[in-house]
């Protein structure tokens, strides 16, 4: 179920990624649902699946294409998002 502040949140992830990284694919899901009552999600943050592919991540590790999606999150992941799984690639 998507929520006025979901969208927000979705919108808010898919500027910044879109602008930082150019993914020529790019999915994202709220999977807050998923983990009501968990400990993390009491503070009203969200749980979030990415998948991302991007010449950016060409030569990087994984570790090196994951801080480029949580540096392009910024401060998103202090007031909107508790968790983010991220599958990327080159």
């Amino acid at each position: 179920m998507t929520n006025k502040l979901s969208s927000a949140r979705l919108a808010a992830i898919r500027d910044r990624l879109t602008l930082a990284i150019a993914p020529r694919l790019l999915e994202i899901e709220d999977e807050s649902h998923l983990h009501a009552g968990h400990t993390g999600a009491r503070d009203g943050r969200g749980h979030f699946r990415v998948t991302i592919a991007s010449e950016s991540f060409r030569g990087l590790s994984r570790l090196a294409q994951h801080r480029l999606v949580y540096d392009a999150l910024g401060d998103l992941m202090v007031t909107d998002i508790h968790a983010v799984s991220i599958s990327s690639q080159a």
